[in-house]
């Protein structure tokens, strides 16, 4: 309501008009046809100026023009302020509690300005309410804007909290009104002008959000929400979950409508899977899901499924087909070309039923969770999907770079790989990876998310059936753009063993093979230099090879020009500008990549390869220490 249009008159009276009791509202007197009226005839001006003279100042606008048409009013709130008095009630607060010394000695050296007049507002301000639960409605002179409104504050003292600030006193009615309507939702016989035009826009923001428009719908369902309307707090929460894809959001009853239980349940349980549930374990969120009417059988199956890995997004229809083959791009790490099949599939999305507006089911696939990214929240929010019609929006930049150079620069956690070792081979399908390199009896692991693939791996001597000289790592496993397939090891922050051997030779039974490791500077340079090897292999043969460590420079085979490491060094430069020159080669000359994206923020499956050094020989020794911290 602007200030032009607003009319106290009308306001009221049609408050007056839709007021019931509240749903839970007990009447202490029998007559059960007696209606309440919430207001009272208005003071008078005479009667109005008596109560400024008595107070010693002229009331704010906008209480001076409510006390004209009601002399106090009738609230009835679930909690907080019952009634607000008339002009015979109001009076100064003169602060019973002293909460003036305890906001004051809160006062840091350098205060805000709205802190120092909430420290001063307890002791000058008017007090309004007669009827509370511990409540204080605070009209403070000393805090005004310019147009002469006073800011009002509502103080509850059970709360343990800041007061909440309105701007005026009309500012506050209107926050109770939408709060007497919220308080009455539940009310069967709770129906007039307002819910129904409240329900309108709801309505007409749930079309403006299929059409692609939700930034227009937000406004409206904000407006809605705080008056309680159904419906509209879940289609709210939908926009917002994809704008931030890895929140948590609770949707209520909801879950249990069969019509979005495959889209909605998964999602509310991502929080119990991951291990992030703070309110109590599996059998407490299943309770919860039990008494919203969802299944706990078909609850406990979802949630091992989704622990396991094994949980998959299906929806039925083109979109379902979309769906499935962009896991199939994305489960090798193509999540760039995963999203443009889901980009493009996204306008034959249907929605199950009227509360739903958005494929929420993607955010709690293990696969496809991760390339929703808030940027892409917003495109799938911006596409036209269920049948409606709207411009498309323009699309989001695709995340993966090319090549190899990334890994300078990039990495988990925002910072670049302290060391990293991969092996690359030409021709091959990603699932075939275990039998070339892994380690007896290996398999593919369900998709890992980034950030869990690279903690800490059991140590050797932590592992049943591994000798203490081997070095085993942990990779993930996927497809290059190029088609080759991969095994990268992205927590290989050790030095490298002058017993390294290639996995090259035996992964290349069928074609080329790649590896590379990175081993990054140790604390003393002078005994574990950063270095670098690369070599190349084919049919069982190694074609090529060298070492980096400092300035030594170790090569074998015949090393394509491009390759060269004393070309790569140059006469100046850095062992990362080494790098860089290297990386950049081997993508130019090998046409060898690795997807960024799916290395540092999505999922892969790993496998656990053989041992990266070999056996000593007769003669040779070696020593494996570990450092176990104790507390003294």
């Amino acid at each position: 309501m602007s200030d032009e249009s607003f009319n106290w008159h009308t306001f009221l009276g049609r408050w007056q008009e839709e007021w019931v009791p509240r749903a839970d509202h007990e009447e202490e007197d029998d007559d059960e046809d007696k209606v309440v009226s919430p207001g009272s005839p208005g003071a008078s001006e005479a009667e109005i100026a008596a109560a400024e003279k008595r107070l010693g100042l002229r009331l704010p606008p906008s209480y001076r023009q409510f006390l004209a048409v009601s002399d106090g009013w009738h609230v009835d709130q679930t909690a907080g302020v019952y009634q607000l008095g008339g002009v015979a009630d109001i009076d100064w607060s003169r602060d019973p509690y002293d909460l003036t010394a305890l906001y004051t000695e809160n006062l840091d050296d350098d205060p805000r300005e709205e802190d120092v007049l909430l420290a001063g507002m307890w002791a000058r301000s008017l007090r309004l309410e007669t009827d509370s639960d511990m409540t204080l409605a605070l009209l403070d002179p000393g805090d005004r804007d310019d147009d002469g409104e006073w800011a009002l504050y509502i103080y509850k003292g059970w709360s343990g909290e800041l007061p909440d600030r309105y701007p005026s006193f009309r500012a506050l009615m209107e926050a109770m009104y939408r709060s007497f309507h919220a308080d009455r939702v539940e009310r069967p016989d709770f129906d007039n002008a307002t819910t129904r035009a409240q329900d309108a826009r709801v309505e007409t923001a749930r079309l403006l959000a299929l059409r692609g428009r939700y930034e227009d719908a937000v406004p409206l369902l904000e407006e809605a929400s705080s008056f309680g309307r159904p419906h509209s707090y879940w289609l709210l929460s939908q926009i917002r979950h994809l704008q931030a894809p890895r929140s948590a959001q609770d949707y209520g009853f909801l879950v249990a409508d069969p019509r979005y239980l495959a889209e909605l349940l998964p999602v509310h349980a991502l929080e119990v899977a991951s291990g992030a549930w703070r309110l109590g374990g599996d059998d407490h969120w299943l309770g919860m899901m039990a008494a919203r009417g969802v299944d706990r059988e078909a609850a406990e199956d979802l949630l091992h499924t989704m622990r396991e890995g094994t949980h998959r997004y299906a929806p039925p229809g083109e979109w379902g087909r979309a769906v499935a083959e962009a896991r199939e791009s994305a489960r090798w790490g193509a999540t760039d070309a995963a999203w443009r099949v889901l980009r493009k599939a996204l306008v034959h999305w249907e929605a199950p039923g009227p509360q739903l507006i958005a494929p929420l089911g993607l955010l709690a696939d293990p696969i496809l969770a991760s390339l929703i990214t808030p940027e892409r929240g917003r495109e799938i929010l911006a596409t036209p999907r269920a049948g409606e019609q709207g411009p498309l929006p323009e699309p989001v930049p695709d995340l993966d770079p090319p090549g190899l150079a990334w890994l300078t620069t990039d990495g988990p956690y925002g910072r670049p790989f302290d060391g990293y070792r991969c092996i690359w081979v030409e021709g091959v399908d990603p699932s075939t990876m275990p039998a070339l390199i892994g380690e007896e009896g290996a398999e593919l692991s369900t998709p890992v998310e980034a950030h869990k693939a690279y903690r800490r791996m059991r140590q050797n001597h932590e592992r049943d059936g591994v000798e203490l000289w081997e070095d085993r790592a942990e990779a993930a496993v996927g497809r290059t753009a190029e088609g080759w397939a991969f095994a990268f090891d992205g927590q290989s922050g050790r030095s490298m063993n002058p017993r390294f051997e290639s996995l090259a030779p035996t992964a290349s039974a069928s074609g080329r093979a790649v590896v590379v490791w990175r081993a990054p500077l140790s604390r003393s340079e002078d005994s574990h230099p950063a270095a670098f090897h690369l070599s190349v292999a084919d049919r069982g043969q190694e074609l090529c090879a060298f070492t980096v460590r400092g300035a030594d420079i170790q090569v074998s085979g015949s090393i394509p020009d491009a390759l060269r490491p004393a070309r790569l060094l140059g006469a100046q430069g850095t062992q990362l500008d080494f790098e860089t020159r290297v990386l950049e080669a081997m993508h130019s000359e090998l046409g060898l990549s690795l997807p960024c994206f799916a290395l540092t923020r999505g999922s892969l499956p790993m496998c656990t390869t053989r041992s990266w050094t070999r056996a000593p020989r007769e003669g040779e020794g070696f020593a494996y220490l570990s450092f176990r911290r104790s507390r003294s």
